[in-house]
């Protein structure tokens, strides 16, 4: 599978940090194995679509290796999704996997949407994530904003477009999220920084720049700016944490999670080099500690049995697996009465989380206390 140099998919990299794109096209490229669990998520959720739509398809099913459950229906609340999408318009076309050819805002960029929705005056790209590990925003989304721009490059002489609407459709992690931008701001957008940072990108030129979107790049764990930024953040002067004001806590806490998946990163790299032979001199390979088990289960229920004992201890099934033994109907008709969902344990999150801010015992008294 070919890959450009500047996709659409690592565009929040090169936009952010120009000179990455051409170091990372030299790393070597392997796919995960849950980027294969993706691909083929894609391709089951494109087949239910055109099956839906009244497409001639053949069913992948068979040639799936991550095939599951859990896939089929994220695959089917994905075509469902786009479905209800179109329904709810006026003449709608339907492109899916459309390819997109993005040369002219970015040197050799292309790329393909998982499906176009023209109708009335909008232009519709939505994208499925079947990725768990990181929740997905539309909010002024490069990749999805970059899908907008080629749908634009190849519909916009023919339809009456006013306004792009980019979806995520993040099954797995409960998320879809919807961000709209008029087509003269995208535009403006590709004028104004796609077009001149993706010629630095192409060169290999522009400043190397730290942040979110090292996540996925395939120099992360030797990059020397990434490095250098997160030990500067790291270093805070060395002051106790008593002895720095709230602004410089809250300063510090914008940044801790770029800090932990820097040490998560060099920690892999490090444990990776060691397996291939590698002998660092501030640590080595060692056995972990491991706990007893039997060797063959069978043999021991039946010695236990045999001396007069039950082996076996009951217990019931947890909601997930009562849901897949009744099904989802039978499971709710049956137990929703029975269920309940204990209020999650107090933690720090980002301002950009979407959950709502708890308010304390001593914020609620703080409040009450001004009011008098």
């Amino acid at each position: 599978m070919s890959h450009a140099i500047l996709s659409p998919s690592s565009s929040e990299r090169w936009l952010n940090c120009p000179p990455s794109a051409r170091i990372a096209e030299a790393s070597q490229d392997r796919t995960s194995p849950y980027a294969q669990e993706g691909i083929e998520a894609h391709a089951l959720g494109e087949h239910k679509l055109k099956k839906l739509l009244g497409y001639q398809t053949k069913d992948p099913t068979a040639s799936l290796t991550f095939y599951n459950k859990e896939m089929e229906d994220c695959a089917e609340g994905y075509a469902n999704y786009v479905m209800e999408l179109i329904g709810a318009k006026t003449s709608p076309l339907v492109w899916i996997e459309q390819r997109l050819d993005l040369s002219a805002f970015a040197e050799g960029s292309f790329g393909t949407a998982d499906c176009i929705v023209i109708a009335e005056d909008e232009l519709h790209v939505v994208d499925y994530k079947h990725g768990l590990g990181i929740l997905v925003d539309s909010f002024e989304n490069p990749q999805l904003k970059l899908y907008g721009l080629g749908a634009l490059h190849l519909f916009d002489a023919i339809y009456d477009v006013e306004r792009v609407v980019v979806h995520i459709y993040q099954p797995r992690r409960e998320n879809v999220s919807v961000f709209e931008i008029s087509k003269e701001a995208l535009y403006q957008w590709a004028e104004e920084v796609v077009i001149p940072t993706s010629k630095l990108a192409f060169n290999g030129d522009g400043s190397f720049r730290a942040g979110d979107w090292c996540h996925f790049c395939p120099i992360k764990n030797k990059c020397r700016e990434r490095a250098n930024a997160t030990l500067k953040i790291a270093q805070s002067e060395f002051k106790q944490p008593s002895l720095l004001s709230d602004e410089e806590i809250d300063e510090a806490l914008q940044k801790l999670d770029l800090i932990e998946a820097w040490l998560k990163d060099i920690k892999a790299y490090a444990y990776a080099r060691a397996m291939g032979g590698q002998k660092w001199t501030s640590v080595k390979l060692v056995e972990g500690r491991s706990n007893r088990k039997y060797t063959n289960e069978d043999a021991v229920a039946e010695v236990v049995q045999a001396a007069g004992f039950d082996p076996y201890e009951k217990k019931l099934k947890g909601i997930t697996a009562m849901t897949k033994l009744l099904g989802k109907e039978t499971f709710h008709e049956l137990l929703a009465n029975h269920i309940e969902k204990p209020k999650g344990k107090l933690t720090l999150a980002a301002r950009s989380d979407k959950r709502p801010e708890v308010e304390t015992i001593n914020m609620e008294f703080k409040k009450e206390t001004k009011k008098l």
